[in-house]
């Protein structure tokens, strides 16, 4: 029983002695975007009254500010694969948006990004399991 114990303590130091995995950023990082609508998955369509007032910034060292409506955040996004992207935890404010705000919406479903692509200079940024699709303009 001894000898399993050291041998599984031996285990976990070298594989916290293993290397920190390389931050994959790709054609995103260093641009900024605005909303233009969410297209649901059931056909719903969802656009803001103000596009300014949701956007995204993507920086190159990883990190994304965002502004949901009356609340702004800042939080992570790393690319898994080709056009596979994950976002980690957003530090948002909580701001009571006026009735009819996208902020909501948006701040519920972020942890569900799953792929982005860029086509016709729009960025599409989709849910899993279809549930739908973001679509940005860049910002101006």
């Amino acid at each position: 029983m001894t000898r399993f114990i050291v041998l599984l303590v031996a285990l976990g130091i070298v594989a916290g002695c293993a290397p920190t995995p390389k931050l994959q950023l790709g054609g995103i990082g260093d641009t900024s975007w605005q909303l233009v609508k969410f297209q649901g998955g059931d056909g719903s369509v969802l656009t803001p009254d103000d596009k300014a007032k949701y956007t995204l910034a993507f920086t190159n060292n990883g990190n994304v500010r965002v502004r949901f409506d009356c609340n702004r955040g800042r939080g992570t996004w790393i690319l898994n694969g080709p056009n596979e992207l994950r976002f980690g935890p957003l530090a948002l404010t909580r701001a009571m948006c006026p009735p009819g705000s996208l902020h909501d919406h948006l701040a519920k479903q972020w942890p569900y990004v799953r792929t982005y692509t860029v086509r016709g200079g729009h960025l599409f940024l989709a849910l899993t399991a279809d549930a739908g699709s973001y679509e940005f303009e860049p910002m101006r």
